[in-house]
């Protein structure tokens, strides 16, 4: 995609499980072109004045296939996003005929792979499981907080405050989502997910992100479930996740924590000079 400001600035929209993005591709013009402001991402990001997404994500040109950066509906910047990063992979596979692809965060490399029938897997790195990785405020115990439900903290490129309830469906997320994540454990806040054992292997999930709200559903935030999960036997290694907008399969693996599931470029579209203008 160009990205001549002169002529707008072009956009892909993309979702996993009905967690959205907008991507700006700036590889061809080496990124020099234009800078994401959190002016910027906060005006694209509203659903009403903007093109509303969860997550903005830039392509740009990395050591590996591509380097990704990630921002919030906020403006604020996000360190990963799982279900962004298997849109971006797939359509870099389906751009270059590649079967499996390294790629670039500011939380480190990441792999990606073709699982077939347009389903895509990527590895999100090991988890964080010390408090000063995740990070919290202090020394802790990260996998019983001090918070009552006594939530597990797991960092996956960005923190994670995970509890475990009998029914999901009863937490009031809207409200109980944003006391959380700004709680003073978590210096840079957090996201929060509620989950719901429903087998070994197999886990039912809701999600509040910060800097963004209820999402339907949250790759990195689905990491964090299940290696909560696994840390606190009630799973194994390798589980189902079902989220509000869909299912995500996770395996906590030797070299990391692998993500797979569907995905969908919905549409292109191009950000107007006047609308650019208006933000300056």
């Amino acid at each position: 995609m160009s990205t001549d400001m002169t002529n707008g600035l072009p956009f892909m929209k993309m979702h996993g499980l009905g967690n959205d993005f907008v991507v700006l591709d700036a590889r061809e013009s080496g990124g020099d072109s234009f800078s994401v402001t959190p002016a910027l991402a906060k005006a694209i990001g509203h659903r009403h004045f903007g093109v509303g997404f969860d997550q903005l994500a830039v392509i740009s040109n990395g050591s590996g296939d591509a380097h990704l950066t990630f921002y919030n509906s906020d403006g604020s910047i996000a360190g990963a996003c799982g279900n962004a990063t298997r849109c971006i992979a797939r359509f870099l596979m389906d751009e270059t005929g590649k079967s499996s692809l390294h790629l670039t965060t500011d939380r480190g490399d990441l792999a990606a792979r073709d699982m077939g029938d347009r389903v895509t897997s990527v590895n999100m790195g090991q988890p964080q499981l010390d408090w000063q990785d995740i990070p919290l405020a202090h020394a802790i115990d990260t996998l019983a907080l001090p918070i009552e439900g006594a939530p597990t903290a797991t960092g996956m490129g960005n923190p994670h405050c995970t509890f475990f309830v009998d029914d999901v469906a009863a937490i009031d997320l809207a409200s109980f989502g944003p006391e959380i994540e700004h709680h003073p454990l978590y210096p840079e806040r957090t996201n929060v997910q509620v989950a719901q054992i429903v087998g070994p292997d197999h886990i039912r999930m809701r999600v509040w992100e910060r800097g963004v709200g209820v999402t339907l559903a949250s790759g990195s935030s689905s990491c964090a479930t299940a290696v909560a999960a696994a840390r606190r036997a009630l799973t194994g290694r390798k589980v189902r996740i079902d989220l509000d907008g869909g299912t995500l399969n996770i395996d906590w693996r030797e070299d990391g924590v692998w993500m797979t599931g569907p995905t969908a470029h919905v549409f292109n579209g191009t950000l107007t000079p006047a609308f650019l203008d208006s933000l300056k």
